[in-house]
């Protein structure tokens, strides 16, 4: 019998999220895509003209959450201000990719 935070955490989710900060020019992107695949998380991530780089995780809800918390660190050498979390209807993506 599955207990219904195991159910819950195993559901299917994903997030589109914007992380603002020194972001750009210190591996974040890559470091998000290791992260991803780490965890068993598909999705995108890029950068924006405004400095801000933009992304979107599918995975179960643990995972989803995991890169999330992920984000409001990043790689060591970022300085992150802000993450903004839209949560979706998840798509079926299969892969993480770096989008340019």
């Amino acid at each position: 019998m599955i207990k219904e935070n195991q159910s819950t955490s195993l559901t299917p989710t994903r997030a589109h999220v914007l992380i603002s900060g020194k972001v750009q020019g210190v591996g974040y992107r890559f470091s998000t895509l290791e992260m991803a695949v780490n965890i068993n998380v598909s999705g995108w991530v890029k950068n924006l003209p405004d400095g801000k780089v933009e992304a979107v995780f599918e995975g179960s809800n643990q995972a989803v959450e995991k890169i999330i918390n992920w984000c409001y660190r990043g790689p060591k050498s970022a300085i992150v201000n802000d993450v903004t979390i839209k949560y979706e209807q998840p798509e079926g993506l299969q892969s993480f990719e770096i989008h340019h």
